[in-house]
């Protein structure tokens, strides 16, 4: 047994022994096999990268801000008479002009009104011309001193009042006339009228809250936003050189479904939230804004002339500020100071680059100054190379070479970015 158990133990030792012997002759094997990628260049060959050309460009600053869709004008249309409602002339949600006539109220007691009011002036002017034909006979009568002064004088009062009687009789006309108008419900304003209040054949009356409709003014219309304080300054100083675009954003914060023009800046700031209200007017030609719905919105307060445009994961934060790699014609990377001007999206306006300089986005972290450097494809999530990523190995744009600017990039103002 003691002999069986020294064969095994012997058994073992000799395979560690071998297994050792394979590992250390295995491993130079592979060390040679190995690419020379390394983290500096020199004995360990180049650092694979990806880089980027820095490109010229317009680029629009933008400040962002929440706000509420409102209507220019709102009427709640009311009865300004009591009567029975004859009928209803508009559909709900149908567009009316001004001076439409959207309901009927039965006329029948203003009607008579009227009339006693232009047969009361007929019967005053009837006396008045009675009392002005006794005038030119006393005048003549007076002449011959065929009867008293008094008698005269009395006669041209007489007149005078009836002559006041008849404007008292015209303007009660004016009134009832008025009054009978009102049988015919007219719309104040053009615009889209709202679910019906009152139905056909009820008494409506003067005194009535509800009303009879809602009509709301949607082409043009208005949005109500707000931004911070700190952004004033620079609203003013935009606003006094011209007019300002404002965009609306869709459901999808992406897509502008309006454009329309700065209108009014409050002028108070709110002490409670910090902020200044402005008001937009867009002409909604295709009815996208609805009154009470709430909007992403941006205004644009200047253009950011021949701009040079990084990728912002190009941007490194050191100790003394920000930096970028650039590598040079021999392929050899050098880390140079940069100022972010204004951030927008997943780039960034920067100085202290050229446009057409290549700028390392990938690879950054076994990069120092001096370093030899190899660009390979950008890739995916997935590990696979990605098509049209706008590598530096791509043909330059024309901005990038120095050519037409290139078309502003619509993206927002990052909050507490100076421009």
């Amino acid at each position: 047994m003691a002999i069986r158990r020294r064969s095994i133990a012997t058994a073992i030792v000799a395979l560690v022994l071998v297994g050792v012997a394979g590992a250390v002759w295995w491993q130079p094997a592979r060390q040679q096999q190995q690419p020379r990628f390394g983290r500096g260049g020199g004995d360990d060959g180049p650092v694979p990268v990806v880089a980027a050309l820095a490109k010229r460009s317009d680029v629009p600053v933008y400040l962002d801000g929440v706000g509420t869709i409102r209507a220019l004008n709102t009427v709640t249309v009311r009865s300004q008479v009591d009567g029975k409602l004859l009928s209803v002339n508009y559909t709900e949600g149908q567009q009316v002009e001004r001076g439409y006539v959207l309901a009927k109220i039965d006329p029948t007691t203003y009607q008579a009104a009227y009339d006693q009011a232009v047969a009361k002036k007929a019967l005053d002017e009837a006396t008045l011309a009675n009392a002005r034909l006794d005038l030119e006979r006393y005048t003549r009568l007076v002449a011959s001193n065929s009867i008293a002064r008094q008698q005269l004088d009395t006669q041209k009062m007489l007149v005078a009042q009836q002559e006041a009687q008849v404007n008292l009789d015209q303007a009660q006309i004016d009134n009832a006339k008025a009054i009978l108008d009102y049988t015919n419900v007219v719309a104040p304003i053009s615009g889209r009228t709202g679910i019906r209040q009152v139905d056909q054949g009820n008494t409506v009356h003067a005194s009535d809250s509800t009303g009879i409709v809602v009509i709301t003014q949607l082409q043009p219309i208005s949005i109500l936003f707000t931004l911070p304080q700190q952004q004033l300054g620079d609203v003013n100083r935009a606003f006094a050189s011209g007019a300002l675009q404002v965009d609306v954003f869709g459901p999808d914060n992406k897509t502008v479904i309006e454009q329309g023009e700065l209108k009014v800046v409050d002028n108070q700031v709110d002490p409670a939230t910090g902020t200044i209200k402005l008001k937009a007017e867009f002409a909604n030609r295709d009815l996208q804004l609805w009154p009470g719905a709430f909007v992403n919105v941006r205004l644009s307060v200047q253009t950011l002339k021949d701009a040079v445009v990084l990728p912002q994961n190009a941007i490194i934060t050191a100790p003394r500020g920000k930096i970028v790699y650039v590598v040079d014609s021999s392929n050899k990377a050098s880390a140079r100071p940069v100022e972010v001007t204004y951030p927008f999206g997943e780039e960034a306006v920067v100085t202290g680059v050229r446009p057409g300089e290549r700028v390392v986005v990938d690879g950054r972290q076994n990069l120092r100054s001096g370093a030899s450097v190899v660009e390979r494809a950008p890739t995916d999530a997935g590990g696979r190379a990605r098509r049209g990523s706008g590598a530096a190995s791509e043909p330059a744009s024309p901005a990038a070479e120095g050519g037409p600017a290139a078309a502003a990039a619509p993206f927002a103002l990052a909050s507490g970015a100076t421009p």
